[in-house]
């Protein structure tokens, strides 16, 4: 650490994310003018929230898996194959909603097992094996139900994807956020003494109180925003939505994996090297298998979500997803060269992917020019991202 240096220049901050986050802002100032601040209605927010988390719980594993230098382009597909086997198990063939879950999970980890271990075995390239089960995997999800429409009914199972009752109300939702907000600051205190105690060089205490203050008012923000979305036919305001909090948990889950265990460092290990890795006796071929199922898990998950918000599965289900999920994530800095991203990152991309969708619909945008726009967007974040790594020398 540089003491001449500005503490700003020595702080342990993610320019690239600081840089999302205000591409972020300044995306959302743009549609709040153009909208005449109908993009800020807590009524816009609640929906671009709960609309997120889909892709948002998918991107978060497809970052590890473009880390280790694979690509999955059937994400999609599979999602809407096993929510389309879930909703016909609960309607058609009249199985309780966790047992229909429990299937679409074993479906799901059997698929992306079978895909992984095509790529790590056999060596297939993973962009060759996933583009086959893009066009298998949609026609499956529209032989599972002959493409007939499978509603689904159960109360609690709908409000795992938001919507009328998906809200966990004022209370629970400033409780949450009060609790996470606590374990930032006691994360925060405990990093700083420890850091202390072992002679390492910390950043300025108002530093600190920056990174942790910020995210912590970010939070109170978003419970305050989504406290005051009231449906016109309920007594009380929505509170957080349910999809955004298993959102959460499942990007808080992958942050533990990636920093906290084994699992997560070889995988950034087999992404910056995998001849290194291998040499050094990581087990490439397991990791990569566990990697692809844990992808399956997830997937599972966005499909419940997704399902439960339609109130029904269509074989129509996460068609184009691959393209918002490849998308959220290189846009949240993920190098598609392989071994560098993260979680957070992840996030703010989905975040930009929607509240770019959003803010086009309520500019009445055509779908046409919609869809050359987002694909413009992802072209403009990997030309960054390669122009981003020259600068910095970052490779």
């Amino acid at each position: 650490m540089n003491p001449s240096s500005p503490a700003w220049r020595n702080a342990a901050i993610d320019w690239r994310l600081v840089l999302m986050s205000l591409v972020l802002a300044a995306l959302a100032s743009a549609f709040g003018l153009m909208t005449d601040g109908l993009f800020f209605s807590p009524e816009n927010l609640y929906n671009i929230a709960q609309q997120t988390a889909v892709v948002g719980i998918v991107s978060t594993v497809m970052v590890l898996v473009i880390v280790a230098r694979h690509i999955d382009l059937s994400v999609g597909s599979v999602m809407g194959f096993v929510g389309v086997l879930i909703a016909y198990l609960q309607y058609s063939a009249n199985w309780s909603w966790p047992a229909a879950c429990l299937a679409g999970l074993a479906v799901a980890m059997a698929v992306s097992i079978y895909q992984g271990w095509l790529t790590a075995v056999l060596g297939v390239p993973s962009f060759v094996v996933t583009l086959g089960g893009l066009m298998s995997f949609r026609g499956a999800a529209f032989l599972v139900a002959d493409g007939k429409t499978q509603p689904v009914t159960n109360d609690f199972f709908l409000r795992l994807g938001g919507g009328y009752d998906g809200g966990i109300g004022t209370t629970a939702s400033w409780v949450v956020v009060g609790l996470v907000s606590l374990a930032l600051l006691l994360r925060a205190v405990q990093k700083r003494r420890s850091r202390q105690r072992h002679g390492v060089a910390t950043d300025p205490l108002w530093m600190e109180a920056l990174l942790v203050g910020a995210p912590i008012a970010l939070l109170l923000a978003f419970a305050g925003t989504m406290n005051h979305y009231q449906i016109s036919s309920k007594t009380e305001p929505q509170g957080i939505p349910v999809p955004v909090l298993i959102w959460a948990v499942v990007a808080g889950g992958l942050s533990f994996l990636v920093h906290r265990t084994r699992f997560g460092r070889y995988v950034y290990a087999m992404g910056g090297n995998p001849d290194a890795a291998a040499l050094v006796g990581i087990p490439v071929k397991r990791v990569t298998l566990q990697l692809f199922a844990l992808l399956g898990v997830l997937i599972t998950v966005a499909a419940i979500v997704s399902i439960a918000r339609l109130n029904a599965g269509t074989n129509s289900l996460g068609t184009g997803m691959e393209l918002y999920v490849i998308a959220a994530a290189v846009i949240g800095g993920t190098a598609l060269a392989g071994g560098s991203g993260s979680i957070f990152g992840s996030v703010l991309g989905a975040l930009i992917m929607q509240s770019l969708d959003s803010g086009m619909l309520l500019l009445d945008v055509s779908i046409g020019k919609r869809m050359v726009i987002i694909g413009q967007v992802l072209i403009i974040a990997v030309v960054f991202d390669v122009l981003y790594r020259k600068f910095t020398g970052d490779r």
